[in-house]
């Protein structure tokens, strides 16, 4: 057995986003409703049920692959996830990273790149490549998740593209830390965010539609972008950045959800007044609660979370056989410290192994030895994950996230059949 997500432990975790003060943790319009009984279905209605429900959710042929070995969900712009059930080591390989991406990929010239630094500074300052390379750097891990991940299981189906559960990764990232910069440009007294500017550019298609192109651009609380973990990266699993995670250089938020860290940055601009931008307020935004009256949020820390890896949606396997179900858990600011997992949809819960250490930002790799019921069927399993601060994952989504944060438990249906394969 490998220590991979085919049988490893987890991930490090943040204080989750936190939620609306008058949301029902179990209540939601989008619902992650298992699609077949908790339990054992017979064998002789397994198939119909099946295949009924591989057509509703579009998973009834393999996604196509790139020829990096990615499911493509969108072609242009790139986003391509990962085969999740393929990786095994806790640092994901640069190959097989997922890819967000909401324009065409910029091409930058190295030798012309610049990153200005303005706004309510002391110092305005401007970096080149080179000058960014020859500071001195630190190395981080940490774990990536867009958004959306797992938005495939929202049912009723959510609009956006239809992630499993690959658009998350965890990898090594160098760089300079952002505080560095904003030290040497020096803050203003009464600065609130730092906005992140990317070459990204173009005309969202989602409502409300700005006039005119715009640049894809995110802001950071200041206390949070003068923490020692945020990095202006230039390396990624030892390697330069790729030109579509990023190349020359990215942003780095450790405990935020990916739309964080903006690739091709290009500009870091000091404000005064809470960031308005589009990123921030009609996309990757949520409802929150004030004394009755909604008030709309921009998205932050990722929530805690778990997901199995293998076996796979539908995989048959064996009655009466040992199986690893493995995965993995992560969280924002905190460490993932329990994962449990269900073999009956939910009924009973089984404590999971960690097979990595706890490190603050980055998953963690879990593994469970099941002994297979010895009746044939169709079995839902589950995975919940709890951090340091007690948040556990809700038994339902939250509605006020719209398609965004799709945390709880998620439902992988396996068929114990005899003419399975064991592991």
């Amino acid at each position: 057995m490998d220590d991979g997500l085919g049988g490893g432990s987890g991930a490090v975790a943040t204080r989750p986003e936190r939620r609306p003060r008058n949301q029902d943790r179990r209540g939601g319009r989008h619902q992650a409703a298992l699609p077949f009984p908790s339990g054992l279905v017979p064998l002789s209605h397994y198939r119909e049920m099946v295949m009924a429900e591989t057509n509703r959710r579009g998973m009834n042929k393999p996604g196509q692959l790139s020829s990096m070995g990615l499911v493509i969900r969108q072609k242009e712009p790139k986003n391509l996830e990962t085969p999740f059930g393929q990786v095994d080591s806790f640092l994901t390989p640069t190959e097989l990273f997922y890819i967000r991406s909401h324009f065409p990929t910029p091409s930058l010239d190295v030798a012309s790149y610049r990153l200005k630094i303005d706004g309510a500074v002391q110092n305005p300052l401007s970096f080149s490549y080179e000058e960014l390379r020859q500071m001195p750097s630190e190395t981080r891990v940490a774990t990536l998740e867009c958004a959306g991940n797992s938005r495939v299981f929202l049912v009723p189906q959510a609009d956006g593209a239809q992630w499993e559960l690959g658009a998350v990764g965890n990898a090594e990232w160098t760089g300079v830390p952002l505080a560095n910069l904003l030290e040497r440009a020096g803050l203003r007294e009464d600065v609130r965010e730092i906005v992140l500017e990317g070459a990204d550019r173009g005309t969202p298609k989602e409502p409300p539609i700005p006039p005119n192109p715009i640049s894809y651009a995110r802001s950071l609380q200041r206390d949070k972008a003068m923490g020692r973990e945020v990095l202006v990266a230039y390396q990624m699993n030892g390697h330069d950045l790729p030109q579509d995670h990023g190349y020359p250089v990215r942003a780095i938020v450790p405990g935020h959800y990916g739309m964080a860290s903006v690739k091709w940055l290009t500009r870091i601009r000091a404000v005064r007044e809470p960031f308005r931008g589009y990123w921030q307020t009609s996309d990757y935004g949520y409802w929150d609660d004030v004394e009755g009256v909604p008030i709309r949020r921009a998205l932050g820390e990722m929530q805690v979370k778990s997901e199995i890896a293998r076996p796979g949606v539908y995989e048959t396997i064996s009655p009466n056989a040992s199986y690893t179900i493995a995965g993995a858990a992560w969280s924002g600011e905190s460490e993932v410290t329990e994962i449990t997992v269900s073999t009956d949809g939910g009924k009973t819960w089984s404590p999971a192994e960690f097979i990595d250490p706890a490190q603050r930002h980055a998953w963690r790799r879990w593994k469970l030895d099941w002994l297979t019921p010895q009746k044939p069927g169709l079995y839902t399993l589950l995975a919940r994950a709890q951090d340091a601060n007690g948040c556990v994952q809700p038994d339902r989504h939250d509605p006020n996230y719209g398609s965004y944060v799709i945390n709880h438990p998620l439902p992988i249906e396996v068929l114990v059949d005899d003419r399975g394969s064991c592991s």
